[in-house]
């Protein structure tokens, strides 16, 4: 039920720092559970190198392993979405977040080959509805100038779970000599984390108790203005383009092949970077629990200045649309420079220190994939086409990781693997930079009027 006008005046003295309070409080139990996820998905690579021992499995079983999850992943990144359009984040998110808590714990009774499979597909499952599930969630609380740093702040979490879960599931592999204890310990703080999610969280300020009439007015009134040619985030009152037609935009599609550009890197990454730490730069597991970090507090830090710096752009220009696409664009190309150097790196120290600076300038895009979306589309279409986008994206969690993984038996050779990740994120970069580099020939008109 909408909030009276009534009851915003009555409570209109407080109002300010509430919503203040409402809008970050709901990022914040957002941001909780993307450093679990992403807590849970590094487990996989950190256990990988004991796990692959014990259980004898090969790099290319283990690329096999790491793809299934996407598998699950990807087609739940849509219907997540859909779900959350539909019945709200809040429900989506908990369903979602226990499930992969589940699969989680089971990761640390998988027996072998066969088991590990069926318990990462149904991993994916319940990891894929996050990205969209997030935007959505914002674009509800948060007005058009400040999506940047809200989806910025919130992803944060995923590489800011990447260096905590890093260190803790390397530690306490170290410690206890058993890889499987770390996925029971993270399946069960999933569990707690997600009841306090629902606790929480709610769909939007209409549904929140403490929220006021100005919360859902502040919305409205932080629009900055609708992409060229496309519908805004406003509600005018008619009925919005079927998904179908919104996802074969040019835009749309070009943001999805910049975002699987993008995720190709990243997975490659996430995989396969603390293996490549212990077979090619000789770094022992107590050692990963450190320099598999590293990069991921990079990765904090560039997310939360992607956003910044995004917000700041389309406030200036009056483009949002155009601001992002420029953020993406120049963050993918010094990414690809940045892979392209790995021939150079000659110890352990100074391979850490290039993926660092592959996952900052990463990072510094990966918050506009999911916003220039909320610029483009009417927010009762965000979380679907935000899914769709996700969905492409994730693809490449099925190729990148499996690729690799024969990259590695046929050739021994990880600068062709780098080399590989360079030449697809420059193909992202160049799909985007035509139909989102463009200025914006509507708001041109307006200013020569």
């Amino acid at each position: 039920m909408v909030r009276t006008q009534v009851d915003g005046e009555r409570r209109k003295g407080s109002a300010p720092a509430r919503r203040f309070r409402l809008r970050w409080a709901m990022l914040g139990a957002a941001s909780v559970v993307l450093v679990l996820n992403y807590a849970d998905r590094s487990a996989l690579g950190v256990a990988g190198p004991t796990m692959m021992r014990e259980l004898h499995i090969s790099n290319s079983q283990f690329g096999v392993i790491t793809a299934v999850f996407f598998v699950g992943y990807a087609p739940f990144c849509f219907i997540g979405g859909h779900f959350a359009d539909r019945y709200g984040p809040r429900r989506v998110m908990a369903y979602a977040a226990g499930l992969w808590s589940v699969c989680v714990a089971l990761t640390g009774v998988a027996a072998g080959f066969i088991s590990l499979l069926v318990v990462r597909f149904g991993f994916g499952f319940g990891e894929g509805p996050q990205g969209a599930v997030t935007t959505k969630l914002a674009s509800n609380w948060f007005p058009q100038r400040e999506m940047g740093r809200a989806v910025g702040v919130a992803q944060a979490g995923t590489p800011l779970g990447g260096a905590i879960g890093t260190p803790v599931v390397a530690g306490l592999i170290a410690w206890t000599g058993d890889w499987r204890i770390p996925f029971v310990i993270l399946g069960v703080l999933g569990g707690l984390v997600t009841l306090g999610w629902w606790v929480v969280v709610r769909d939007s300020p209409d549904f929140h108790p403490l929220a006021s009439a100005r919360d859902s007015a502040d919305i409205a009134a932080g629009r900055i203005a609708p992409a060229e040619g496309e519908a805004g985030n406003g509600e005018d009152g008619g009925e919005a383009p079927a998904v179908r037609t919104l996802v074969r935009r040019p835009l749309v599609l070009a943001v999805a092949v910049a975002f699987f550009g993008y995720s190709w890197v990243l997975y490659t990454f996430l995989s396969w970077f603390p293996v490549y730490l212990t077979d090619e730069q000789g770094v022992d597991i107590k050692s990963i629990a450190l320099a598999g970090a590293v990069p991921w507090i990079f990765g904090v830090v560039g997310y939360l200045s992607g956003g910044t710096l995004a917000d700041r752009l389309a406030e200036r220009t009056g483009e949002p649309r155009r601001a992002r696409a420029v953020v993406i664009v120049a963050g993918l190309v010094v990414t690809a420079a940045l892979l392209c150097s790995t021939s150079l790196v000659s110890s352990a120290w100074a391979a850490v220190a290039l993926m660092s600076a592959v996952v900052f300038m990463l990072y510094l895009t990966g918050g506009q994939y999911f916003v220039i979306v909320t610029d483009t589309v009417p927010r009762s279409r965000v979380g679907s086409v935000t899914g769709f986008v996700h969905f492409v994206a994730n693809l490449s969690g099925i190729f990148a990781p499996l690729l690799v993984g024969l990259l590695i038996d046929s050739t021994g050779s990880w600068n062709l693997t780098f080399g590989v990740s360079a030449a697809v994120a420059l193909a992202g970069a160049a799909t985007l930079a035509v139909p989102g580099l463009r200025p914006d020939r509507a708001r041109a008109a307006r200013k020569t009027r």
